[in-house]
């Protein structure tokens, strides 16, 4: 196996100084994370200096270490590590021959970026690559950037920001061949103060577009025309994706595969696609159509793609789906507890009303970042639940009390404050068949409550 970075090429892309030869096949600043021939990056941070836990990263396997101060390990000494990171993933960036795709949007990036990749990987086993987990900021760009092979065909990388400017410097560091906003939705308000704004700072993605570039953008949305008019300053190619007529990639026609998924037909450009999603609801039909414009874009093989879709299983705290018995009777729990926005709060709750059980159980923590709105936000949610046939929402989080106000006299619901309170009263709500939504944003710790119904703790 080539192995992904030598000491002379880090010390070289990073402007260190190598102790010793060696090779590493994988790169980590999270100690926690090492694994046998990683690379550990020793960073100081906001409240910890990884260079206190070399020693446990050299136990955990790491082959090498990059870091401020001389050590007794294999080394590159830097004087800045986080620069040092940043280096490695711009120097990653420069040697590839891949075709590189940057994703970003205010709901839909992690599943997005997951599915293109698991279309590329299909097509080319082995030969693509994409940022894992949610590492999409600063910090995770570059480390996402430096694990790439020098050997990949494709990049797939997640930008997400909350500030104006942020995206602007991640996308210059990926420089994508193709560039995607997945939607714009009202998250991070209280850093923008409108939509238009987020759109706007969604939009700096296409401005390290790699010449002969392709912008992907959402023709549903209300700001398409904004995207699409700061696409065109950058992009060769702007490629529209939605439901609606007119779209470049568009669904002819969708429908429930009895299963939980979505029997679609797609037009994609010149091509039809018939295919599966195994995920449910309009928002992952959306999410498929910008990947078959992305993967049609780079040259992948669209069939492969479409049985890609059909294989992808949820993923954890973004739709996985489990079935599991609590207190001796069986339930479905799904989980969405990684983010919530109220462009996704809305989608989730109405797919979940299509969802076949005995009673439908919302567990819903606080939005976060929404500013002034906040009590706005909270309190529209009230309509989807009653119109999805929700029996009982267990409502977390001091920002959910507009929503508990808006809920009275409609259907049942509690109001507690965090995720202990609510994992403790929701094992007197289960009965047999019931159906169990959980969402919120990821602070308000409600994958905890994933995490004690699919171990049996009740």
């Amino acid at each position: 196996m080539n192995p992904l970075w030598t000491a002379r090429a880090i010390a070289s892309a990073t402007g260190g100084s190598a102790s010793a030869d060696f090779t590493v096949q994988g790169v980590a600043f999270d100690s926690r994370e090492v694994t046998k021939g990683d690379l550990f990056i020793a960073m100081k941070g906001e409240f910890a200096d990884g260079h206190e836990f070399i020693d446990k990263a050299i136990a955990a396997g790491a082959a090498g270490i990059v870091c401020e101060t001389a050590i007794d390990h294999p080394h590159v000494r830097v004087a800045d590590s986080a620069a040092a990171l940043d280096a490695l993933g711009v120097a990653s960036r420069a040697r590839s021959h891949g075709r590189i795709i940057g994703v970003t949007g205010s709901a839909g990036k992690t599943g997005t970026k997951e599915a293109l990749f698991a279309a590329l990987d299909r097509f080319r086993p082995g030969k693509a690559h994409r940022s894992v987990k949610s590492y999409n900021n600063h910090v995770g760009v570059p480390l996402s950037l430096a694990r790439m092979p020098s050997t990949a065909d494709y990049g797939v990388f997640e930008m997400g920001m909350n500030h104006a400017g942020e995206l602007a410097a991640l996308t210059r560091m990926v420089r994508p061949h193709v560039a995607i906003v997945t939607t714009i939705a009202p998250a991070h308000m209280e850093f923008f103060g409108s939509e238009e704004a987020i759109a706007d700072a969604k939009g700096e993605i296409f401005e390290g577009l790699e010449p002969g570039g392709t912008a992907i953008v959402p023709f549903d949305s209300p700001h398409y025309a904004r995207l699409r008019a700061k696409a065109e300053r950058h992009a060769a190619h702007v490629v529209s994706f939605g439901l609606g007529d007119g779209a470049d990639v568009r669904a002819v026609d969708w429908l429930s595969d009895g299963q939980g998924g979505s029997l679609v037909t797609a037009q994609v450009q010149d091509a039809l696609l018939c295919f599966t999603i195994a995920q449910a609801g309009a928002h992952w039909v959306s999410n498929a159509l910008a990947v078959l414009a992305a993967v049609k874009s780079v040259g992948g093989d669209l069939p492969a793609a479409g049985l890609a879709f059909a294989e992808m299983a949820g993923l954890a705290g973004r739709g996985a789906r489990h079935r599991v018995a609590v207190s001796g009777v069986d339930i479905l729990v799904i989980d969405e507890s990684y983010n919530a926005n109220p462009a996704s709060m809305a989608a989730t709750i109405e797919q979940f009303g299509s969802e076949s059980a005995g009673r439908r159980i919302a567990i819903l923590g606080a939005m976060r970042e929404l500013g002034a709105g906040s009590e706005a936000y909270h309190a529209a949610l009230a309509a989807p639940l009653v119109a999805a046939g929700v029996r009982f929402a267990l409502l977390v989080g001091e920002e959910m009390a507009p929503l508990a106000k808006a809920l009275e006299g409609r259907i049942d619901f509690a109001h507690v404050a965090d995720h202990k309170a609510a994992k403790a009263r929701l094992g007197e709500l289960i009965r047999a068949g019931d159906a169990v939504l959980v969402k919120g944003s990821n602070s308000v710790g409600l994958s905890h409550i994933v995490t004690a119904l699919t171990n049996g703790d009740y």
